[in-house]
């Protein structure tokens, strides 16, 4: 089994798990990875170094030297721990609100209209609203926010 360092066009780093070197090549050719965060299709393979445990002690950067660092990773870097905590954060709190959440599809508008204005019960709604309905619930006084999801967390939460 090999395991490789993936990064899509926007800059998200993520693990691969792969039989072999051409397993990678022929997925990937064939767009079946896919970026965790964004669903992007376009992947490619970072450099990876053997680990090699040499020493009990790790030094690591300093707070002073993490806030320090530059924004997005050049092409081939690895991901920064801010970003590393940052996706992982985000994923966390996606993979919550789907647990928290019920999915009503396109019936989000009128599900979250009739939970406004009390003709049922109070719950945690999720589902798709074109912008011109965000709109309509915003001037309602009905708060919502966009959240793209990438295909990859819309099936089951893993």
């Amino acid at each position: 089994m090999k395991v490789l360092n993936l990064r899509c066009a926007n800059g998200h780093g993520f693990e691969g798990w792969f039989g072999s070197d051409d397993d990678y090549m022929e997925q990937n050719g064939r767009g079946q990875i896919e970026c965790p965060m964004c669903a992007d299709k376009l992947i490619s393979r970072m450099p990876t170094a053997p680990r090699l445990n040499l020493s009990t002690s790790r030094q690591e950067p300093s707070e002073a030297a993490r806030a320090d660092a530059p924004g997005p990773p050049a092409e081939g870097a690895p991901a920064l721990p801010q970003q590393v905590d940052l996706q992982t954060a985000w994923l966390h709190s996606v993979r919550h609100m789907m647990a928290n959440t019920e999915d009503v599809g396109e019936r989000f508008a009128e599900e979250a209209r009739r939970i406004h204005y009390g003709e049922i019960a109070e719950r945690g709604i999720r589902g798709q609203a074109s912008p011109q309905e965000r709109e309509a619930l915003k001037e309602e006084g009905i708060e919502t926010f966009a959240m793209p999801m990438p295909k990859a967390l819309k099936g089951p939460v893993q």
